[in-house]
């Protein structure tokens, strides 16, 4: 059995100190948004309960669906990747930037520059290289293929929505097509929703319907997704049966907002082709904030 733990938005805090030049762009709502509303309630100490908790249940692999930061500045892109290194070997964390990884115009660069351990493929290079594409990614682990897909792109003041275009569309039908060849469960990681009203308008994931196509072209039996800060499950149609579309709380939140607190799903995987068997549970940041307790023993149950 193949245990696969999600986490999503980790926003890693606090906010450094910005220069005023940083501050001279989109940062300025963010920053204004963080002081206002975020600081409130997410809490790194929320993050470390749920990897101390992560751990304790032996996960084999760790999936991180975007939203490492907050404003993408120089700094934070540091701290996150310093966080990354201390999560352990990166062949056992996979990752999936967010909106706000790529929150100004080079954000995106500078984060998968950063962060490429954990962003790179298999048989894609050792070195990050300006030129190439990193997405979609493939690294198959035991009888599990994590294919990570991204949204992440800049976009304008009060905007928060990805983008799915047709040339990373046509790279993850095939992935997905030689990884269902080759008898491998095949997980598939992206940031924004890819479901049509899942999120509000300047929210929204440009591509869904193309998203969609690949799923029912390509196959899939698992799609992990973060963005909303909510725990959601979803299906859209695959080549054989319904593919679940599973999203989760910000790994930051801490208890006594209107989103729900900081989760983890914790997914179990094991059979074969036409027979897999898939078992999901949630565990979530009790209402004091000092521990984690499992929340729904069975998160396809419906």
């Amino acid at each position: 059995m193949f245990k696969l733990a999600h986490i999503s938005d980790v926003h890693l805090g606090p906010l450094p100190s910005l220069s005023i030049q940083e501050l001279f762009s989109k940062r300025i709502t963010g920053f204004v948004n963080w002081h206002r509303n975020r600081r409130k309630h997410l809490f790194g100490s929320t993050l470390d309960l749920l990897l101390d908790d992560i751990r304790a249940h032996q996960a084999d692999h760790l999936a991180v669906t975007g939203d490492l930061v907050n404003l993408a500045s120089g700094i934070e892109i540091r701290a996150a990747a310093a966080w990354l290194r201390a999560l352990g070997d990166p062949a056992d964390t996979s990752v999936v930037p967010g909106n706000h990884d790529a929150y100004v115009p080079g954000a995106y660069e500078k984060s998968m520059r950063a962060w490429y351990e954990y962003v790179r493929g298999d048989l894609a290079p050792p070195q990050w290289q300006e030129d190439r594409h990193i997405f979609p990614y493939l690294r198959i682990r035991d009888k599990v293929a994590i294919v990570g897909c991204s949204t992440a792109v800049a976009t304008p003041p009060f905007a928060a929505s990805g983008f799915f275009g047709a040339r990373q569309a046509r790279d993850t039908v095939n992935m997905l097509r030689a990884a269902g060849e080759a008898g491998l469960f095949r997980v598939v990681m992206i940031h924004h929703p890819p479901i049509r009203g899942a999120t509000s308008f300047y929210k929204r994931m440009i591509g869904i319907r193309r998203f969609a196509a690949v799923i029912s072209t390509g196959g899939a039996e698992l799609v992990l997704h973060g963005h909303t800060h909510l725990n959601t499950l979803h299906w859209l149609r695959g080549q054989v049966q319904p593919v679940p579309v599973v999203g989760i709380a910000s790994a930051s939140q801490g208890p006594g907002s209107i989103k729900p607190p900081a989760a983890y799903n914790l997914f179990s995987i094991d059979g074969s082709p036409g027979a897999w068997e898939l078992s999901g549970e949630r565990f979530s940041i009790n209402r004091s904030g000092d521990a984690v307790m499992p929340e729904s023993a069975d998160i396809f149950a419906r």
